[in-house]
């Protein structure tokens, strides 16, 4: 009994105490007690982060360093592209790429991105894989990368059009920072890691710091007026009006990258013809995909009416078929756009924007077309 009940222990965060602090409101998420919305609410949150900034906690995310034992990045670069379809040798120093680890069957074992930091890449993985994937990368690279998890370290978003200004009060160097650009960098009193990136859609930044200091950092940013701090619930609203991928929703080890509509991030180089294709796991399926298409596709879906459409919701081709021909893997409602929004899969020959399909939501079925992503347009610095 005691072993189960130390097996159902949620575990904490640096940032854990000042989120009580705070009057976080806790739900367990991918074994963490995490805070799913603050006393604002969801939807003030969400539209906080639209029009100012927001700071959000997602250190139970994981970051691991790869390092060549050869000591050279670009053998740490070469060793990665045996996981991945992406081109991670052309990623520059002081530069990250979206990436997938990549089964033998095509499908998707985690989505990650990898920065460049010049002699090692610094990888950060989702929560509820983390444990795989580094069992993953030992197992597969252990012959020529040492692979080094860090754990002592939170990592804390900033989002929103003045986090550039708020995070520009404690180092000087961001707003030099292109979308995309990462390394190491001081950030008050505190040696950093931070990358111009993150997961909303809006301009913004992620911060790698040592544990022992997050609660510091955190503090010092939330004092100024612009930010606020941001829960789960708000964190889930803004990626799907950015038409962002929830691993295990949205794509797991049943869609392959083409599938999911991530083709864009696999490189020329990476792909048939390309200087080094097809050495990554599912390869023959996935390159196969990108020259001839996928059976299905991920897409956009705005419903017709008020009512939102969540995951789980089967699609059919129209009000009366009893086929089913897809499924929602997000859903809900689109604060910035005052109406619901939702993701799923349809066969190809029915995922072209404006085609009409209807999902079945308590014994209703509901018009909903295919639409363009992101939903609402990104503001990423460029």
């Amino acid at each position: 009994m005691l072993a189960r009940e130390a097996e159902n222990i949620l575990q904490t965060t640096p940032l854990h105490a000042l989120h009580l602090a705070r009057g976080g409101k806790m739900v367990p998420f991918a074994g963490y007690d995490m805070p799913v919305q603050f006393p604002a609410g969801v939807l003030r949150e969400h539209l906080h982060t639209r029009s100012h900034a927001g700071l959000f906690d997602v250190s139970h995310m994981g970051q691991i360093a790869l390092r060549a034992k050869s000591g050279r990045v670009e053998d740490a670069a070469l060793a990665l592209e045996r996981l991945v379809p992406q081109d991670i040798v052309a990623v520059a120093p002081r530069r990250q790429r979206y990436a997938q680890f990549t089964n033998e069957a095509g499908g998707i074992l985690d989505d990650l991105m990898v920065a460049n930091f010049g002699d090692h890449l610094f990888l950060v993985v989702n929560a509820a894989c983390k444990i795989a994937d580094e069992a993953h990368l030992r197992e597969r690279l252990s012959d020529s990368c040492i692979i080094e998890r860090l754990a002592d370290r939170a990592l804390i978003a900033l989002q929103g059009p003045r986090a550039e200004s708020a995070l520009a009060k404690f180092c000087a160097d961001v707003p030099a920072m292109k979308f995309m650009d990462a390394g190491p960098r001081r950030v008050g009193n505190f040696d950093c890691f931070v990358s111009r990136s993150g997961y909303t859609g809006e301009d913004g930044f992620e911060i790698s710091v040592p544990a022992e200091h997050a609660e510091a950092m955190a503090t010092a940013l939330l004092d100024n007026g612009d930010v606020l701090p941001i829960g789960l619930g708000a964190r889930d609203s803004l990626r799907l009006e950015a038409g962002l991928c929830l691993y295990g929703h949205d794509i797991d080890t049943t869609t392959t990258p083409v599938e999911g509509a991530l083709e864009w991030s696999i490189q020329k180089s990476r792909r048939n013809g390309g200087a080094r294709a097809g050495n990554f796991p599912g390869a023959a399926k996935i390159l196969a995909q990108l020259e001839k298409g996928a059976p299905r596709r991920r897409v956009g879906l705005k419903a017709e009416g008020r009512a939102p459409v969540r995951e789980g919701a089967p699609l059919f081709a129209d009000s009366t078929s009893s086929e089913q021909i897809g499924t929602v893997t997000s859903g809900g409602f689109g604060p910035s756009l005052n109406a619901p929004v939702s993701m799923g899969y349809l066969p190809a020959a029915r995922a072209a924007v404006g085609t009409a399909v209807f999902a079945e939501v308590r014994g209703q079925r509901l018009p909903l077309r295919v639409a363009s992503t992101p939903f609402v347009q990104n503001t990423y610095k460029r």
